[in-house]
């Protein structure tokens, strides 16, 4: 089978974004973590028992060369840009999104990064792979000042080590991510003041708040070789305001991992969860939920409010740009969820509470 150059450079920045070929920030037949085996870990790399593994080399194959890949605009501005205040204190919350998978959180006197990705390529390349169509929701310049960052796995679209370098630089944040992160942020830049931790694993920021990493269905890499050598995790983070469940990539199986946590740590005031990158359903599927698959994890996991996410940024699938804001608009509507409990956000939009 012949391949044109334009779809090989596609297939590059398709392998680089879901880690199947090239740019791995450290050597790929070093371990990123070293320690017992456990449920989802079997002393080289980890697993999800309720979830499936990552798609083959051939199967990445199969999808890119049959070529359904919908045409994105070059440039698809926000009209919203945020600027936001210094600190958030007491009980409200104010959420601001930053775009793709990054969010701004602030509340009780805390700023928290989720998942920021400032980059202009979702890439281990600064000459291919997804470039945004749409600039951050809030200048880097803007940032308030920055205490914490959870980042859920390092796919190149929600570890991003240009950024976090420069949060180090500029702001001395203190960064959470799932066991094995640490190793691919520390090889980039020692400056990183990074921590990981394993799922079930309770992490204080400040009095009446903290984090608690939890399994989700998903896998990492960034190299051909170190698929599934860092953990990937779900958030949920403890506020005096309620409880957030923070969800960066994850298919939806059976609804496992949305009951699981609603059993363990809920109840939920709010829900963040993935409504993009999804197509084609038969390679997607296991890894990454579309929008009715959204409103089935929303109800598992019983949130009072939903933000969706991973969409209108970088495109990393085959659905249109507006696909998951269409498809989440009748997902809601035949499952009788309004869209101020389940909304969508443009970047530099801001969702109070």
């Amino acid at each position: 089978m012949r391949i044109s150059r334009r779809k090989s450079l596609a297939a590059l920045a398709a392998v680089a974004t879901f880690g199947v070929a090239g740019g791995a920030t450290r050597s790929v037949l070093e371990r990123y973590y070293d320690g017992p085996a456990s449920d989802h870990f079997d002393g080289a790399r980890f697993f999800d028992p309720h979830g499936m593994p990552p798609k083959s080399l051939a199967e990445v194959a199969r999808w890119l060369a049959a070529g359904g890949k919908a045409r994105w605009p070059k440039w698809a501005p926000s009209p919203y840009s945020d600027s936001p205040p210094a600190r958030v204190e007491g009980r409200a919350w104010r959420i601001s999104y930053v775009g793709h998978a990054s969010f701004l959180l602030q509340t009780a006197g805390l700023n928290i990064l989720i998942d920021p990705v400032w980059s202009e390529r979702a890439s281990p390349f600064g000459f291919i792979g997804p470039r945004r169509v749409n600039a951050p929701g809030i200048a880097f310049d803007a940032l308030p000042p920055i205490d914490v960052v959870l980042v859920s796995h390092n796919h190149y679209d929600h570890l991003d080590v240009q950024t976090l370098s420069a949060l180090a630089a500029a702001h001395r944040a203190r960064v959470l991510a799932p066991l094995g992160n640490d190793a691919v942020m520390a090889a980039h830049d020692s400056a990183i003041r990074v921590e990981a931790h394993d799922w079930e694993t309770r992490v204080e920021l400040a009095r009446d708040v903290g984090v608690t990493l939890v399994a989700s269905r998903h896998w990492s890499g960034r190299g051909p070789l170190d698929r599934n050598k860092a953990l990937w995790a779900a958030f949920v983070i403890d506020t005096p305001a309620g409880r957030i469940f923070h969800v960066a990539d994850s298919g939806y199986g059976d609804g496992w991992h949305f009951r699981t946590a609603r059993e363990r740590h809920g109840p939920f005031r709010l829900a963040i969860l993935p409504v993009g990158a999804y197509e084609p359903r038969w390679f997607m599927r296991d890894q990454h939920m579309n929008p009715r698959e959204a409103l089935k994890a929303f109800a598992d996991c019983g949130g009072e409010f939903a933000l969706g996410h991973h969409y209108g940024t970088f495109q990393l699938t085959d659905e249109a740009i507006e696909a998951p804001v269409e498809a989440l608009a009748a997902a809601r509507l035949q499952a009788g969820v309004s869209a101020e409990r389940f909304g969508l956000l443009r970047p530099g939009q801001v969702w109070d509470l």
